[in-house]
């Protein structure tokens, strides 16, 4: 790893920011049940200006590894890249500077197989690591499919140091029966709008 001693706090402060707002306007919308019909306006808003701050923190510094903000702080700019899903261009830019980030351990794996399973999902290809959930035709939380070689998947997942898909299929189905989400009323609608804001 990184010499510690290099942290700049106030980036770290910044990219924790970002993404505390993120989340407290996720959970906001959520306790409504906003969230859960579309891409809320107001969650576009705070993705798209953390996108375009983090982008312009990448020009500056690179990626902000754990050796420049610290793993709280390179975890809060994985999270904004992650939700960049309205900047898919800036999304393919940071999955390379992630791979090249967890290469000298100033990122962890996972992170990079998440983020490329999110933007094959949003381009309509398969996932990789089956990362990316979403309602299935049963009001089931699943992920989305399909997943390339889904045979050998556990072994893709273990070597980035996740655990297996039966395992996180089952903690992200109680993480969903514990929280206020719900199967969208009309689920083949909901297909077609997400197809069509992807395409976008």
């Amino acid at each position: 790893m990184s010499d510690r001693g290099a942290i700049d706090h106030g980036l770290r402060r910044e990219l924790l920011e970002m993404a505390a707002e993120d989340m407290a306007a996720r959970e906001e919308l959520a306790s409504d049940g906003a969230l859960f019909e579309g891409y809320h306006p107001r969650m576009e808003a705070v993705h798209r200006r953390n996108s375009a701050r983090l982008s312009a923190i990448i020009d500056e510094r690179g990626w902000p590894g754990v050796g420049l903000a610290g793993d709280d702080g390179e975890d809060a700019a994985w999270i904004i890249l992650q939700h960049s899903i309205g900047e898919p261009a800036f999304q393919r830019r940071g999955l390379k500077l992630l791979k090249g980030a967890a290469a000298r351990g100033e990122a962890p794996p996972w992170q990079a197989a998440y983020l490329e399973d999110r933007i094959r999902a949003c381009e309509g290809r398969p996932q990789i690591y089956g990362t990316q959930y979403g309602w299935d035709e049963s009001g089931e939380m699943s992920p989305c499919p399909p997943i390339e070689d889904e045979e050998n998947v556990n072994e893709r997942r273990r070597a980035v140091g996740l655990g297996t898909l039966e395992e996180n299929l089952a903690r992200v189905r109680a993480g969903v029966a514990a929280s206020s989400e719900k199967p969208p009323s009309d689920p083949e609608k909901r297909r077609r709008e997400e197809e069509e804001w992807a395409r976008s």
